[in-house]
């Protein structure tokens, strides 16, 4: 046994089997019905007008002021913050569904007021300092990861 690249794995091998594995979930019925339909149905097309405006933000944002760069980092945390599944799966089990439309609401409120404040040009970096204390998971995130290509 040796330890090889992947790349050299693959040119070694060259008639590979290719397999696609098929969408499923871990929740009930294996499918997505637990995020999808009923008490969540609300919750999607924010979100995917977040993700739109993030990608746009991202697009247009190349080389910005360190300031304009922290921002669009904060605006990926506070996307992907809203996008987390336990909201809904909160929502659809019915357990901490104040808790969890709160978070998600906090999120995508915070989403939109600095989004708002990139795209005049206006970024209040005490608001920022304050959001970057408060949700601060992935301290290197690269919001060029929303770019479109």
């Amino acid at each position: 046994m040796r330890a090889v690249s992947a790349g050299d794995a693959l040119a070694a091998q060259p008639l590979l089997q290719v397999a696609e594995p098929a969408g499923t979930s871990w929740g009930a019925g294996g499918y997505y019905e637990v995020w999808l339909g009923g008490p969540t149905d609300w919750i999607y097309p924010p979100l995917h007008d977040a993700g739109r405006r993030m990608a746009d933000l991202a697009s247009r944002s190349a080389g910005g002021s360190p300031l304009h760069q922290r921002a669009l980092a904060q605006l990926g945390r506070e996307l992907l913050l809203a996008q987390a599944s336990d909201w809904p799966f909160i929502l659809k089990n019915r357990t901490a569904e104040e808790y969890a439309r709160r978070r998600l609401l906090d999120h995508l409120t915070a989403f939109t007021a600095l989004a708002w404040q990139v795209e005049e040009g206006a970024i209040d970096e005490e608001a920022l300092l304050a959001l970057e204390d408060r949700d601060n998971l992935f301290p290197d995130l690269d919001p060029r990861l929303w770019s479109r290509p």
